[in-house]
């Protein structure tokens, strides 16, 4: 592809207190293969020296965008900013403690640029690392080739959206037009993914391209790590979704996986000790099916408030102890 011909891709960088790391994300974004790239750096009011790393590291008159916020506005709200200044044919939200792979923006628009109009997403396999760099465990295991050893859905991946998470966030590459007639990120809610993959690939497809392009940090307060303290907003956003899906739904067995995913929010629920929430997931079920008596008696348990949340996070805590990722502690 000429220089002349290659379309315009958009980062957004979200950053929020990341001084340690945003030097390295940037550095990233720096050594790209890939030239025709626009930079939108969002800082979220951070108290840390994170704006005095950027302003270092952005080259001499360079045309990168720097928005400081007074306050911080949440994930959602702070992308829906650079995704309003957006110029790029595809965008890419990239959070500040993240590693972009030299190719990855060249062989994700290469694969874009092959496929229709109905493609949304090209996602891509990453590989996790510790909050010191420390090289982890990827998120799709594979072979001696880095190549995936199951095969990933691709396609319409709605069924699979509702079934599970699967898709590693920050390696996604999003068509900017989907995202703005979608108005983008929805800024009620407290995390952005769940919802966005709801929402656009039940009218878009997903296209899974099989590299390791993206290294993604594994910090201490990463959201993975935040679903089971008490009073936190991530089981309200997912029932909030949950909802949307009912709406979206097109047959029978999307209802079916909606109703098992339910389920597994309300197990989550009761370990968060977000008892009156799961009873609002039980209702939503109810719709969908009967809740059957294992989720009968959570809910029960749910009604009688009983203190699990601290038992049960000290035994995730000694669970995490181990060194890879656990992706069935995520959403």
């Amino acid at each position: 592809m000429r220089e002349i011909e290659k379309p315009l891709v958009t980062v957004v960088l979200t950053a929020y207190n990341h001084e340690k790391y945003i030097g390295e994300t940037l550095s990233s974004i720096f050594v790209q293969t890939y030239s025709n790239i626009q930079v939108i750096i969002i800082d979220n009011a951070s108290t840390d020296g994170t704006v005095t790393v950027i302003e270092k590291m952005l080259p001499e008159g360079s045309s990168f965008i720097l928005i400081r916020n007074l306050t911080n506005l949440g994930l959602c709200r702070a992308f829906n900013q650079g995704l309003s200044l957006a110029r790029g044919k595809y965008i890419i939200d990239l959070a500040a403690d993240d590693i972009m792979l030299p190719s990855r923006v060249e062989k994700q628009v290469e694969a874009f640029e092959k496929l229709g109009e109905e493609y949304g997403v090209v996602f891509t396999n990453a590989r996790y690392m510790e909050a010191d760099g420390k090289l982890l465990n990827f998120h799709y295991p594979v072979n001696h080739e880095e190549k995936a050893k199951r095969i990933i859905p691709s396609g319409d991946v709605y069924k699979s959206v509702l079934e599970n998470y699967f898709i590693c966030t920050p390696t996604m590459m999003m068509r900017t037009q989907m995202l703005a007639n979608m108005s983008g990120y929805d800024e009620s809610l407290y995390f952005e993914d769940f919802d966005f993959w709801v929402r656009s690939s039940v009218h878009f497809k997903y296209f899974y391209l099989d590299e390791v392009l993206t290294f993604k940090r594994n910090v201490p307060d990463s959201l993975s790590k935040q679903v089971y303290k008490k009073g936190n907003h991530l089981l309200e956003t997912c029932y909030i979704v949950c909802n949307k899906a009912y709406d979206l739904n097109r047959d029978q067995e999307e209802f079916d996986l909606l109703a098992a995913r339910i389920r597994t929010f309300i197990r989550k629920c009761f370990y968060a000790e977000e008892f009156e929430l799961a009873v609002r997931f039980r209702r939503l079920l109810n719709y969908i099916e009967n809740p059957g008596f294992a989720t009968e008696m959570i809910v029960a348990m749910c009604r009688l408030h009983l203190p699990v949340n601290s038992l049960y996070r000290f035994y995730l805590n000694n669970l995490q102890k181990k060194p890879f990722y656990r992706k069935d502690l995520a959403f």
